[in-house]
């Protein structure tokens, strides 16, 4: 199907009684603050894996890191963008944004303004909360600690922000037969990416390899990522969105295993358990490209369904395939198969003590028999119930224009 064919039906499947916004000059193009929230949350992306390669290969040693300068770029260019549409909504009257704006308290701005705005204010709050935590209770025994989940929390709200605002500059353009839709969609599942991963990362104490033999690596998953899958397939409309965007953060992680290493660190606190001379890498991904498959599959032949009918079956499928793949692949993480440059299971944190479940290369507390089965099934609940908000969510976000 051709761009202009594709974006004509995708403007007839435009929700009846949505807003038509008028046609502005930058609708030819797709505008410098979508690319500049973009580059924003790259940014935070690379700057987050970052930081935790270096709290895991040298420690925690100054605020003043690259890394942290990398994540807190995220909330400066985040305010930029916003300041500058607040500006051109609220105080340009002739300005075409502010056809496309939505007023809250008195300012005018797309709606992805304010999100991304109260996430670059938390993410500002927490630069000196996780120092004044760091001084009072020493070293982080988690990633998800106070500090660093409104961190975390403040990026996902820029990341929804962002995407927001490509959203309904797509939208737009699907509505208006622009041929910039092309560019957004796929900025729209590139952004999709990061926030995969975004998740992921959220839940990597969850998911280290030692612990994919526990039911709660797969509730974690269950509950975090169909949404995420089903937002991004709802809100492009491309048919292999959740496939498209798996991928993404499995290549990043990927690259990331790669690159890494090849950077000299060595550790500045101790105690040393492990001897450290470069970055530490992300573990493996977990293969959800796998599942996402088969959900972009499930979904295309179920557009006629009810939506709790496609939530239930999706809840199972995700499930039944996630653990039919990563089960025995975490077996695999854990052989001397997969020590290479490659899968990367041959790298440990400085602090890594030699008889610890990750070094001697054993599942810590793995799951057998009836708790198996039914966190399992807790896991498939807990699935359905996040496709559904997910379906909800995404088909709504198609009417978003402003």
């Amino acid at each position: 199907m051709s761009t202009a064919a594709q974006v004509a039906a995708l403007a007839a499947m435009s929700p009846a009684g949505s807003n038509t916004v008028p046609r502005d000059t930058t609708a030819a193009n797709v505008p410098w603050y979508i690319w500049t929230g973009v580059v924003g949350v790259t940014s935070a992306t690379i700057g987050g894996a970052w930081d935790v390669a270096w709290h895991r290969s040298i420690g925690r040693d100054s605020f003043w890191t690259p890394a942290h300068l990398m994540i807190q770029l995220c909330a400066v260019l985040a305010a930029v963008v916003g300041l500058w549409l607040v500006y051109q909504c609220t105080f340009a009257q002739n300005s075409p944004l502010r056809a496309a704006s939505v007023s809250i308290f008195g300012l005018r701005a797309p709606l992805g303004v304010f999100l991304a705005g109260w996430g670059g204010l938390a993410m500002l709050t927490s630069a000196p909360f996780d120092n004044w935590w760091h001084n009072a209770y020493g070293l982080d025994v988690k990633i998800v600690s106070p500090p660093h989940t409104l961190l975390i929390l403040g990026i996902r709200a820029v990341s929804l922000g962002v995407f927001f605002l490509i959203l309904a500059t797509m939208n737009r353009a699907a509505t208006e037969g622009q041929s910039s839709f092309s560019t957004l969609q796929k900025l729209l599942l590139y952004l999709g990416g990061l926030t995969v991963g975004g998740q992921m990362f959220f839940l990597q104490e969850y998911t280290w390899d030692v612990m994919l033999h526990q039911t709660r690596a797969y509730i974690a998953i269950g509950i975090a990522i169909p949404v995420a899958l089903a937002v991004i397939a709802q809100a492009s409309r491309f048919r292999w969105a959740a496939t498209v965007a798996t991928g993404i953060y499995m290549c990043f992680i990927v690259s990331e295993i790669l690159i890494f290493p090849l950077v000299h660190a060595e550790p500045k606190l101790g105690p040393v358990y492990n001897v450290v001379t470069h970055l530490i890498p992300a573990k493996f991904p977990v293969l959800l490209v796998v599942p996402a498959i088969a959900l972009d599959l499930l979904w295309r032949r179920t557009k006629s369904w009810k939506m709790w009918q496609i939530a239930l079956v999706s809840g199972i499928v995700f499930v039944a395939v996630l653990v039919a793949v990563e089960w025995p692949f975490g077996s695999f993480l854990l052989s001397k198969a997969s020590e290479n440059r490659f899968f990367g299971t041959m790298y440990f944190d400085y602090n890594s003590r030699p008889d610890g479940p990750d070094r001697m290369r054993q599942f810590f507390h793995p799951a057998y028999g009836l708790p198996l089965y039914l966190g399992l099934l807790q896991a498939t609940v807990y699935a359905a119930v996040s496709t559904w908000i997910g379906l909800l969510f995404g088909r709504w976000m198609r009417g978003v224009q402003r």
